[in-house]
């Protein structure tokens, strides 16, 4: 029937008023209260999403549904992450002090180092500029160091991380990034448009910090830049010594 209804939870029957002034007058009157009228309104309701909850049967709607909202991964009990767009900000790049450096014991090529990023403990990372930096211009320097790559193993030492560098098209030079003087290690480094936090550890079999790598070079004046972005620290950018439209590796 058309006009208003009202459900009578403790008494039996219904109650139905033509228009809204006849029902404004019934519940100043008593004649009926707010749990008749939160159950009739709650009726209303129910029949205005019955159709929309049909249509969210359908297979698209269920997989748009649960990629949105995960559920738990009950086979390693964490909950499952919807993907995000590949860009910087899924990289944490830190501010790190150099605090110890010395050659690997097994690679001529391969420094070891322990890095101050601002963690309670510094972090060992081994890098491959022993032909191309004295040992001596390392040690004390701020450098940049990708801090959630997957520990790996190096000739039986085990890397927390990378040092970024820069690199010519033959690879033939390469510089330590010079960080912005009054920087802190531990400070994130990226740019004012990518700021979302990043990723705990980076999933090595979807590549995510080599495609990131990819949009990563020197500008004209020497600037670190992510797709025409400045890489900066609160202190200021990102800066290559000498190299010009070099690769970042």
């Amino acid at each position: 029937s058309s006009g208003i209804n009202a459900e009578w939870p403790l008494r039996p029957g219904d109650a139905s008023y033509a228009n809204f002034e006849l029902l404004k007058e019934a519940y100043r009157t008593e004649a009926i209260y707010p749990l008749d009228l939160k159950n009739a309104v709650g009726g209303y309701i129910n029949q205005l999403l019955a159709p929309i909850v049909k249509e969210f049967q359908s297979k698209e709607l269920k997989k748009l549904s649960s990629q949105a909202y995960p559920v738990a991964n009950t086979k390693g009990g964490k909950a499952a992450e919807p993907d995000r767009p590949v860009d910087i900000s899924r990289v944490d790049i830190r501010v790190g002090k150099i605090i110890h450096i010395e050659p690997h014991p097994d690679a001529d090529s391969l420094y070891v180092e322990k890095i101050d990023v601002g963690e309670a403990e510094p972090r060992t990372v081994i890098s491959g500029l022993r032909n191309f930096v004295a040992q001596e211009k390392l040690d004390g320097a701020l450098v940049a160091v990708v801090c959630n790559l997957k520990p790996a193993n190096m000739r039986g030492i085990k890397s927390q991380g990378m040092l970024l560098c820069a690199s010519d098209k033959d690879h033939t030079t390469v510089e330590v990034l010079t960080i912005a003087e009054g920087s802190k290690p531990g400070e994130r480094i990226t740019s004012d448009l990518f700021t979302q936090a990043p990723d705990t550890q980076l999933n090595p079999k979807k590549k995510i910090f080599e495609k990131v790598q990819s949009d990563l070079t020197t500008n004209d004046s020497l600037e670190v830049t992510y797709k025409g972005e400045l890489l900066r620290t609160s202190a200021g950018p990102i800066l290559a010594p000498s190299l010009v439209k070099a690769a970042i590796r």
